[in-house]
Formats: structure tokens, sequence, C-alpha cells
């Protein structure tokens, strides 16, 4: 072998080397034919086997040894694996034992390959290759989040003291919370479906207010956490009495709202008397509609009779929106609220109830002669306190 060819088998080492990347392509055929190799040529053959040191040599030096016919590609593993002395182009190509235990990491979803991008694919092996058991998987770091979690997964729910936090939100201002009222002793929630639980409730059936229309069972009912008394056009409507919370003293508090409502059509939360009879004719309508239906009132009825037997406030609001309705009865008075703030009182001693009351809820028909237009109101809950 001449001179020049050992230079030409030197060059192609340094090609070897320097294409790393494109190994399988570059290697399938020898650059040389060893088994071409003449002995009879003695002098030639010397420097033969010279070259043939000098270039294996080199190529085990470069890590560019040729495969064996039909062996596989080096796996991303095996490369890895490599201690990163044996080649200066295998850092530029692929990835450090480091970086590849955090990137082959299983990920829900995925196929750990994937786990190799910006590696270029080796190419296919002439037999299947049996696929590498992943290691096991690395613990996130220190306030890492689980970056791989699957897209589309659930999100987390919401911490409960986040939701009731919105719930309160949702029920507006509470005179209950605006007071320090405490817990709740009695009430109801409306939280069955169909008609009022009878457990609670006594549902009115026979005339209507001041003998006008008709009170129907069936003008009530109960879904969605909400109950509905329904008046239609010919004054048949509903109202039912409490029979929880039948006490003298106490604080109630109602989340009410009606549709755009006929005027004829009163909405009224009220506080009666147990057993219908009071000495006083006590009666407390805290929250009342009337025939101006931007307006909510109130009454105290203190008297049976006479030109003063009565305490009225009056409010301006949007009955169509959900409000929060109360009052608060102890012995120093009465007082009424609209969403936690204060709009009615009475201190006088002798315009307070003498006997234990419960509450009521009705939509009472005040016809005129005039078409009545079908009307409702909604009741959400009904909460009292000590």
């Amino acid at each position: 072998m001449k001179l020049p060819a050992l230079a030409a088998a030197l060059a192609a080492t340094v090609t070897c080397a320097s294409h790393k990347a494109r190994r399988g392509p570059l290697f399938k055929q020898t650059p040389f034919k060893i088994a071409h190799i003449k002995p009879a040529e003695s002098k030639a053959s010397n420097f033969s086997k010279i070259a043939v040191a000098l270039t294996m040599g080199a190529l085990s030096l470069t890590a560019c040894g040729a495969p064996a016919t039909g062996a596989a590609a080096p796996s991303a593993a095996s490369q890895a694996a490599r201690p990163a002395a044996a080649s200066t182009s295998s850092a530029a190509t692929a990835p450090q034992a480091g970086a590849t235990a955090s990137a082959l990491k299983p990920v829900a979803g995925r196929a750990s390959a994937a786990a190799d991008s910006g590696v270029k694919a080796a190419p296919p092996a002439a037999a299947p290759i049996a696929p590498v058991a992943p290691a096991a998987p690395a613990a996130p770091a220190a306030g890492e989040t689980q970056a791989a979690a699957v897209k589309g997964s659930t999100p987390a729910v919401a911490p409960i003291a986040a939701q009731a936090a919105v719930a309160a939100t949702g029920d507006g201002s509470q005179a209950a919370t605006a007071r320090g009222w405490g817990a709740v002793v009695a009430g109801d929630e409306f939280s069955n479906t169909g008609a009022p639980d009878s457990t609670k409730w006594s549902v009115f059936k026979g005339s209507g207010h001041a003998g006008k229309g008709v009170r129907s069972p069936q003008a009530w009912s109960v879904a969605g956490g909400v109950a509905t008394v329904s008046g239609n056009s010919a004054g048949t409507t509903g109202g039912m009495s409490a029979k929880f919370a039948q006490q003298k003293y106490g604080k109630w508090e109602t989340r009410m709202r009606t549709n755009a409502r006929d005027p004829k059509y009163h909405p009224v939360l009220i506080l009666w008397p147990n057993n219908n009879t009071s000495p006083n004719c006590a009666e407390i309508d805290y929250a009342e509609g009337s025939t101006n239906t931007a307006q909510i009132k109130f009454f105290l009825h203190y008297a049976c009779s006479g030109s003063n037997f009565q305490t009225t406030a009056a409010k301006t609001i949007d009955t169509t929106q959900w409000h929060n309705y109360a009052v608060e009865w102890t012995p120093a008075g009465i007082t009424g609220y609209i969403d936690g703030v204060k709009t009615f009182s009475d201190t006088n001693p002798s315009h307070l109830p003498s006997v234990g009351m419960h509450q009521t809820l009705q939509l009472d028909w005040f016809p005129d002669g005039s078409a009545t237009k079908p009307s409702q109101m909604q009741v959400d809950w009904v909460r009292v306190y000590k």
C-alpha cells in the first residue's frame, strides 16, 4: 500500500469522526477492503499492515468502529451511558446521562421514547430491538410541579372554605352576619323537591285574604333549592305557616324575590301569633309588597282598632332581585333590616307582642275589578336565630 493510500485511509477516519450523527449511512460499506490485500506483495503487505493498524487505532480513538453486519445501532440509553470523554462529537448529539434520566421519566399517556426530543433517530436495524425497561422515575425536585400531568385531567376541586365563601357572597348581605347572630337554630333551606316539607310547614287551604280568591296547596312547589308560590289570573294563590320556631323573641331572616308582579298580588313575610290569638292583635309584617311594586314595607301591628294601631316604614327596592329581609325581636324592641341594613325600629314597650309568634309566607290577592296578571313569589331560605 502506497503513501497516498495511507493518507486516504486516515482522511476517511477523520470524516467518520466529524459525521458521527450519520454513522448508519456512512458505514453501509467499509471505506477499504482488507480482504483484497494480496499476500504475494510482501513489501506492500508490510505497508498495508501498518496502514491497517494506524487506521484501526484511529477508529478506536474516535469511537467510529464499523459495526458488524446486521448489528443494531446503539440505543439512546446506551449512548447516554457512554462516558463523556469517549468523544467530543457524542456530547453534541447524545444527551448527557443526567439529562436522559429526567427526560425518560414516565409520563402518563406518553411513550417514554418521546423523551429523546431533539436527537435524530438512528436508522432502523435489520432485526427488531427489544424495548429497554425504563429507569425508575426520578423524584420531582423540591417545589417542582408534576409538569407531566396529562392534558385534560380533571382540575383540583376548590377548597371547601373557598366554596363556602362563594356561597355566602351569593346569598348577599345578611343581618345575621352583620349583627353576629350566631348559628341558625331552625328554618328551611328548601332542599327537597315537590311540595313544601310537611314536617316544617302547614300549607293553607281555603279562602284567600279577606275572603278574596283561594289559597291552594297546589300553588306551591319546591325545586332547585327554592320554594315558589304562584298566583293565577283568577286569584288562586297560596300561603303557609311554619311549624318551627314558635317562640317569643328571636331573629328571623328570609331571602325572597318576586317576578315582575301584578300590583294586585302582594308578597308578605309575617310573624303571626301562635294559636292565632293575641290580646293586642299583634302582627309583624317584616316585608310586605303593595300596589307600588317598586317598594317594600314594614308593618308592626300593636292594636286591634283606633287611629294608632301600627308603626310603618317603606323602602324603595327592586323586588325582582333577591334580597334578605330580617326582623329582630327582643324585650327592648323590634328592628327590621334589608340586606343587613336597618330600615325599621320601634322600642315602645306597649307596641311589643305579648305572645309567641311564628313565620308565615304568603302571596295575597287584592282584586280591584281589573284583569289580574299571573304572579310569583320565591323564597330561597328561611333562617331563625336565638
